[in-house]
């Protein structure tokens, strides 16, 4: 936590802060909820996001009784300490609505890095029917090989066939990229970072 986090202007804002909460890992923003000091001590605390309601009158620890937490990776507060944003690790779709965000959004725009939790989940959580767990069984080499062959075939369809081909073999391209990934025991944020670094 920053030093910023213990001088927040409570008097401004009525005992009541704006905070944002984003995912850590795609950034998408979440939702928009409202603490006071006990409210944030707790959320401190429990690592976990506690709001004080103001239609319950009361603090309110997201998920309680739904199951879906928030878990706290960093807190910040903006220039003006008067709001928040949390990033956190959310445990199921964070709207009560079922959506992963209370924002209508299109699309989610960071679906790359769901998918690489889903793979790291299939490893963690091996299922016969899985098709990631197969792969896994056949081994690194057999992973591999079959980034190669994903590749190889992006290629033909760039030269050679419609953009929706190409979509596809990019698509099943980037899958198995994020399979061998984790075989190797790396993320796209080691992949983002270098690229970072490179540049």
């Amino acid at each position: 936590m920053t030093n910023q986090i213990t001088s927040l202007d409570w008097e401004k804002t009525n005992g009541l802060i704006p905070v944002v909460i984003q995912d850590e890992q795609t950034l998408e923003v979440l939702m928009l909820g409202y603490m006071n000091a006990e409210a944030l001590a707790k959320t401190q605390a429990e690592g976990k996001v506690t709001f004080f309601s103001r239609s319950k009158n009361r603090l309110w620890t997201k998920g309680e009784e739904s199951g879906n937490f928030l878990f706290v990776k960093s807190i910040a507060a903006d220039c003006d300490n008067d709001t928040l944003l949390i990033k956190a690790s959310p445990v199921g779709p964070t709207c009560h609505n079922g959506t992963r965000s209370c924002f209508n959004t299109p699309y989610n725009q960071n679906f790359i890095f769901e998918l690489e939790n889903i793979i790291k989940d299939r490893f963690e959580n091996p299922t016969a029917e899985s098709y990631v767990n197969k792969l896994r069984q056949k081994g690194l080499n057999k992973i591999a090989q079959k980034v190669g062959e994903e590749g190889v075939e992006t290629v033909i369809a760039a030269l050679n066939e419609t953009d929706e081909d190409f979509i596809n073999e990019a698509s099943d391209l980037v899958f198995h990229l994020l399979v061998l990934l984790k075989a190797k025991g790396k993320t796209l944020g080691d992949i983002a970072l270098n690229l970072e670094k490179r540049h």
